[in-house]
C-alpha cells in the first residue's frame, strides 16, 4: 500500500478488536471481550441490535431451537430474571432479549449501526486490519471478529424480470421494519424452507388469495410450540446449573433427552408407535431423541419418512397438493429440516393454493405477477422466502490477508479452516459462527469458539504477541477431517444448502463439521494443553498508520 508522507505519521489502533455483527454472536464476543480488558467495537449494518433477528421480522418469525437453549447463559442472574414466554420464542420476544442484554450489560453504546463492512485489510507491518464501512468511517484494529453467521446473506433466485415487479416484494431476510398489510391482499409466496413453512400460515387467514411456488419440497414437521407455565418457569430457574451444564457438555447443545434404543431394538409396531411420539415432540428432538442409529441408517431414515408421508396425506385433504408437498428425492434429515405450526392444514384452506415449480417452471415475474409454463397470474404482494446463501458473508466484505490475497479468492472451492474460527493466511481474523465450527445448536458452539478465541488472545497478551494465525499443518488437518467425513453425514450434496446445493455454481463443500462439537471440544482441547502450538504468533513493533 503506498502511503503519503500525512499518512505516514505514526497512529495509534483505534481498537483492540473490531467485531462485525450485532446478532447473538456479536454481542457475546463484545461482552467477553470488553471483559477480559480489550477494547472493542461492534460495527453492525443494520440499525439495530439482532443480527439474523433484526432482519428476520416476518410475519411468524420464531425460534425452533428451545428459547433457554437458543439463550446467553453467561450470567446466572440473566437467564432467571429473563421470563421466556413461549418454548420457541416469536420474534419480537427474541428481538426484545437481545435489546435487553445490550443495554443490561452497557454494550449497545460500543455498537455503530448503519455501518456495512466494504474493506479489511491487514497490515503485515503493524499486525492491524484497516476496515472501512458503508457510513464512511475508518478504523484500524488489532484483531477483527467477523460475526457474521451463516444465515446472513439473503439469496434471490435469478428470475427474470424480477425487478420489474411494481408491487410489493419482499424477502423474508430482508423484512421492513414497518409492518407489511396483507388484508385482502393477492399474495406470491416463494420457497418452502424454514422461512416460507412460518409465513404461509401466518398470512393465509389474512389475504384474498395466497400463491404457493414450491422450488422443492422438504419433511416439514410440527414445531409443538406452547407458552411456558409458571411452574416450568420456576423449574427453569431452580435448575439453571443443571441446564447450563448440559448445554455446555452436550454434542447437540439441546436439552432433549437421547433414545438409548437403536431401530432394530423393536419392531415395526413398537417403531411406529416411537414415531407417533416424535411427531408430537418438539422441535429438533425428532432428531436428537431419534433411535441411535438415525443418522447412520438410511432405512431407517426412509422408514420415518414414509411415516411422515402417511402424516401429510392425512392433514391435507387434496391429495393431489399433498403428494407435491411430499419429497420423493430424498428422506428426511438430508436436508435441513424445518419446523412450523399449522403449515399443511394452511393448503386446506380455499383461499390457498399450490404450484410446484417442478412441474410448473417459473419464466419471469412480469410487472404485475408471475409467469409460469402454466401462464401469468397476477399479485399484489410477492414474498421471496428463497433462503440464503449459506455461510457466504465472509465473502462480501473486502478482507484481504497476508500478501493482499482476498478471501474470496483463497476460498473460491470452498473454505479452508482450523476449528471455524481462522484461517492460515489472514492473521488476526476471527470467524466464530461461520463455515466447520459444528453442527449442534448455534449459540452453544458459537460461544466455544468464543471462549476459545478469548483464551488465545489471553495467552498471547501474557507472553507479549501480536499476531496469529494457525498453522497450515493445523488447518489442513481440520479442513482434511471435514471434507473426508463429509460422505457420512446424512445431509445430501445435491439437496442440503449445508453443502451449497441451493446456489447455482456454489461448490459443493461441507460447510459445517461433520464430526460435531465433540470434535471440536477435543481439538481445542488438544490445542489447549500444547499452549495453543496449534498456532503460529509472532510480535509486531511497528507502530499502524492511517490507510
Amino acid at each position: 500500500m503506498q502511503k503519503s508522507a500525512i499518512q505516514e505519521k505514526p497512529h495509534p489502533i483505534d481498537v483492540d478488536m473490531l467485531i462485525v455483527g450485532a446478532g447473538i454472536t456479536g454481542l457475546y464476543q463484545l461482552y467477553c471481550a470488553r471483559q477480559a480488558g480489550f477494547r472493542a467495537i461492534v460495527v453492525e449494518a443494520g440499525d439495530g441490535i439482532g443480527g439474523t433477528w433484526f432482519w428476520n421480522r416476518y410475519p411468524e418469525a420464531r425460534f425452533d431451537s428451545e428459547s433457554y437453549t437458543y439463550a446467553y447463559l453467561f450470567s446466572k442472574e440473566l437467564f432467571e430474571d429473563w421470563r421466556w414466554t413461549e418454548h420457541f420464542a416469536g420474534q419480537p420476544e427474541i428481538e426484545r432479549y437481545l435489546n435487553h442484554v445490550a443495554d443490561r450489560f452497557e454494550l449497545r453504546q460500543h455498537v455503530r449501526f448503519g455501518a456495512k463492512v466494504t474493506s479489511a485489510v491487514f497490515d503485515e507491518e503493524t499486525g492491524t486490519y484497516t476496515v472501512k464501512t458503508s457510513d464512511g468511517s475508518t478504523h484500524i484494529t488489532r484483531y477483527l471478529v467477523a460475526a457474521t453467521g451463516v444465515l446472513s446473506v439473503p439469496f434471490f433466485p435469478a428470475v427474470p424480470g424480477r425487478d420489474d415487479f411494481i408491487g410489493e416484494s419482499y424477502h423474508t431476510g430482508l423484512w421492513p421494519f414497518a409492518p407489511v398489510d396483507f388484508k385482502g391482499k393477492r399474495v406470491a409466496v416463494v420457497g418452502t424452507g424454514s422461512s416460507g413453512i412460518q409465513v404461509i400460515p401466518a398470512i393465509a387467514d389474512e389475504v384474498a388469495s395466497l400463491t404457493v411456488y414450491q422450488r422443492s419440497p422438504n419433511w416439514c414437521t410440527p414445531l409443538n410450540n406452547r407458552p411456558i407455565t409458571i411452574e416450568e418457569q420456576e423449574e427453569l430457574r431452580a435448575n439453571y446449573q443443571a441446564i447450563k451444564q448440559k448445554l455446555d457438555t452436550s454434542i447437540s447443545g439441546f436439552l432433549h433427552e437421547p433414545n438409548d434404543r437403536a431401530s432394530t431394538d423393536d419392531n415395526k409396531h413398537e417403531r411406529v408407535a416411537f414415531f407417533e411420539k416424535l411427531w408430537a415432540s418438539p422441535g429438533f428432538s425428532k432428531m436428537t431423541a431419534n433411535y441411535t442409529d438415525f443418522f447412520t441408517n438410511p432405512d431407517l431414515r426412509k422408514e420415518f419418512s414414509e411415516f411422515l408421508a402417511g402424516k401429510i396425506r392425512s392433514i391435507i385433504k387434496d391429495p393431489a397438493t399433498a403428494d407435491k408437498l411430499i419429497p420423493k428425492d430424498h428422506t428426511y434429515a438430508q436436508k435441513r429440516p424445518p419446523y412450523a405450526t399449522g403449515f399443511y392444514e394452511a393448503f386446506n384452506k380455499p383461499n390457498v393454493s399450490l404450484v410446484s415449480l417442478d412441474e410448473t417452471p417459473m419464466l419471469r415475474v412480469t410487472q404485475t405477477g408471475i409467469e409460469t409454463a402454466a401462464g401469468l397470474e397476477e399479485f399484489d404482494i410477492i414474498v421471496w422466502a428463497t433462503g440464503f446463501d449459506f455461510a457466504r458473508a465472509l465473502h462480501s466484505m473486502g478482507i484481504r490477508g497476508r500478501n493482499g490475497v482476498a478471501l474470496e479468492e483463497a476460498w473460491k472451492d470452498g473454505p479452508s479452516t482450523f476449528l471455524g474460527i481462522q484461517a492460515a493466511g489472514f492473521p488476526n481474523l476471527f470467524f466464530p459462527g461461520g463455515p466447520h465450527g459444528a453442527a449442534a445448536n448455534n449459540p452453544r458452539y458459537n460461544g466455544d469458539q468464543i471462549d476459545f478465541i478469548m483464551e488465545l488472545l489471553r495467552h498471547m497478551r501474557e507472553h507479549g504477541y501480536t499476531v496469529v494465525e494457525p498453522t497450515q499443518d493445523a488447518e489442513d488437518e481440520w479442513s482434511n477431517m471435514i471434507n473426508s467425513l463429509a460422505t457420512y453425514t446424512p445431509f445430501s450434496p445435491e439437496h442440503s444448502y449445508f453443502f451449497g446445493s441451493n446456489i447455482p455454481g456454489k461448490p459443493r463443500k461441507f460447510l459445517l463439521n461433520p464430526a460435531g462439537r465433540g470434535m471440536l471440544f477435543q481439538v481445542m482441547a488438544k490445542s489447549r494443553e500444547s499452549k495453543f502450538n496449534t498456532f503460529a504468533m509472532s510480535t509486531v513493533t511497528a507502530a499502524a498508520v492511517s490507510a
